[in-house]
């Protein structure tokens, strides 16, 4: 079992030079503004993609984007944590891509163990293509909470008790693609990507990582440290309060389109184990 450690490593306001690789793309992602800026565009060749430097076991992370504009149909743009191996651990943003005047889709997902199929999908209540927002994953090892401009739009909870697998064992690194979708990304494949619009271009600004690093084998958080109850190491017990729970429920109840947990036809021998807990669903 991994000790829980308590001195987070904060790295704020990154240089994308310095936290991330340009990983694929042939040229199609870019670091621009003396890496204040990075980019990924898809035209018909092919997408692009970029993945952190650092691996991290919890944090709490934030990344601004501004999506694909316009006729974005069957396109995608993934932004997620993830380990490698056919028992890998992930958390997903994925924003599925429409045609021009019809929302974005922000699909979420998580994995434990190489088990998925966690689906949440929501409606964003604003154009996500007009300006940076900020989407945020806190991960501590009781609960992931998913987040987009500050709102908490999702909660997973470790519910180990019950066997319900948790991100907690291996680290993830950061990564994000901008990619041809159109077998499933808009109405189930129906709406094909318009090359015409091409070449598609997705945005990133203002990476920050309140995190424990992992490195040859050992995290950078060490359980040595007496702050761990300091605002700079908070997020690692962090919770939400009832304040957030309500706008979190507010923001299901107004914006989400899809939820695993309600859908029977899918689970006709009874849905997961974990959709009995509340705050789950």
């Amino acid at each position: 079992m991994l000790l829980l450690s308590f001195l987070a490593t904060s790295i704020v306001a990154a240089n994308f030079y310095q936290d991330f690789d340009l990983t694929w793309g042939d040229g199609r992602s870019k670091i621009l503004n003396n890496g204040d800026l990075l980019t990924l565009s898809l035209d018909k060749a092919s997408g692009s993609g970029f993945q952190s430097k650092n691996e991290y076991l919890f944090g709490n992370i934030d990344m601004q984007l501004k999506l694909v504009p316009g006729n974005s149909a069957g396109t995608v743009t993934a932004y997620y944590l993830s380990s490698q191996g056919p028992t890998h651990d992930e958390i997903d943003f994925e924003f599925l891509g429409n045609l021009s005047g019809d929302p974005y889709i922000l699909h979420t997902n998580v994995f434990g163990q190489g088990k998925g199929n966690r689906e949440q999908q929501f409606y964003l209540w604003f154009d996500p293509t007009a300006d940076f927002h900020t989407y945020s994953l806190l991960w501590n090892p009781q609960r992931i909470i998913f987040s987009v401009d500050g709102t908490p739009i999702r909660e997973f909870k470790n519910s180990e008790s019950i066997d319900v697998p948790f991100p907690k064992n291996q680290p993830m690194r950061i990564y994000s693609s901008l990619w041809n979708a159109d077998d499933w990304a808009t109405r189930g494949g129906l709406v094909k990507t318009d090359w015409t619009h091409a070449p598609f271009t997705a945005s990133y600004r203002n990476f920050n990582a309140n995190a424990c690093v992992w490195s040859s084998g050992a995290s950078s958080c060490t359980s040595q440290s007496p702050s761990s109850t300091s605002d700079n190491n908070a997020w690692l017990s962090q919770e939400m309060d009832s304040t957030s729970q309500e706008r979190m429920k507010l923001v299901q109840k107004n914006y989400m389109i899809y939820n695993y947990c309600t859908d029977t036809k899918r689970f006709p021998q009874g849905l997961p184990v974990e959709c009995a807990n509340a705050n789950q669903s």
